[in-house]
């Protein structure tokens, strides 16, 4: 038996007329029937009991009745799912993401505004590091990487990458830190002098542009401890371990007894980025990519326009 045959027979069964049938299935009588007489051969068993007059169901026409509906309708949901998922409209979609993506606000505006034009998309988020990000994108184990690479990333010709996303860096201190009774802006090298909290994750790409400033300003940070998330850095800092250049958006992680201080260099900024493979077939990463230029561009705070993709 096929699919055709299945609806045709469903068909008959329900309208217990073949006439009525055919006219449903907007097709001629005798071909239905003929494809009726070749399941009931298949089977072996009569499945109706036809008169001059009606159609009725034998008790194996009952039994195949409830089966054939439910495999004519798993098999139209299969088809209307892959038909959704070719048109990027189902399926699964994996995305990085670093761990400040929560705290900024046009994240979760992002997902909403995805949930919203695609829920019968599942989002699979995995936090990871920049570096390890970049790493599952090459290796098809990631759809789209929500990151902070260093200012001088440049990212690989079979990536397509765009900034949704940008902030200041800034020297966080602990509140007994005596830079931190200075106002207004703090020189790097100013920071020379002074122990650090750094990241242990050497695939931390705000770390990295924070030792690229240190680098700029001619010395390598001393650094105290070290922590694997930067919310975690923080508590460090607050804890009066030391020092750390951190993004803007830290001083809204509700972390008490830490001070944020602005720096004297123009390099002072992170940039938050979307990437893909540009050979992924899958229109859902672009969705979603679409999605966070669309809340990029929602987003007052954004200082400019964080639509044009990042130079090779």
């Amino acid at each position: 038996m096929d699919y055709r045959q299945l609806r045709y027979f469903i068909a008959v069964a329900e309208e217990l007329s073949f006439s009525r049938a055919a006219k449903r299935l907007h097709v001629s009588q005798p071909p239905l029937s003929t494809q009726i007489k070749a399941m009931e051969d298949e089977l072996g068993t009569q499945l109706l009991a036809r008169t001059r007059r009606a159609v009725a169901l034998t008790q194996a026409g009952q039994l195949l009745l409830e089966h054939a509906r439910r495999a004519v309708g798993e098999l139209d949901l299969a088809s209307e799912t892959v038909r959704r998922a070719a048109r990027g409209e189902a399926g699964v979609v994996r995305v990085g993401f670093i761990g400040s993506v929560p705290m900024l606000d046009m994240f979760a505006d992002l997902f909403r505004s995805f949930r919203s034009s695609y829920p019968r998309v599942k989002i699979e988020l995995r936090n990871m590091s920049t570096a390890k990000q970049l790493q599952a994108i090459a290796d098809a184990e990631l759809d789209v990487a929500i990151m902070r690479p260093p200012l001088d990333f440049r990212p690989r010709a079979d990536l397509q990458v765009h900034v949704v996303w940008r902030d200041l860096l800034m020297a966080f201190l602990p509140l007994d830190h005596p830079l931190a009774r200075v106002q207004g802006r703090l020189k790097v090298a100013d920071l020379a002098e002074h122990e650090f909290v750094g990241m242990a994750d050497s695939g931390c790409g705000v770390c990295d542009q924070s030792a690229m400033l240190c680098r700029r300003a001619g010395f390598a940070p001393r650094v105290a401890q070290e922590a694997h998330e930067l919310r975690t850095v923080l508590s460090l800092v607050a804890a009066g371990i030391g020092l750390s250049i951190l993004p803007s958006c830290y001083q809204d992680a509700g972390v008490a007894n830490v001070v944020a201080r602005p720096l004297d260099t123009p390099d002072a900024e992170s940039r938050m980025l979307v990437a893909m493979r540009t050979s992924n077939a899958s229109l859902l990463p672009r969705r979603f990519i679409e999605c966070a230029l669309q809340a990029s561009a929602r987003s007052a705070p954004l200082r400019s326009a964080g639509v044009a993709p990042v130079a090779g």
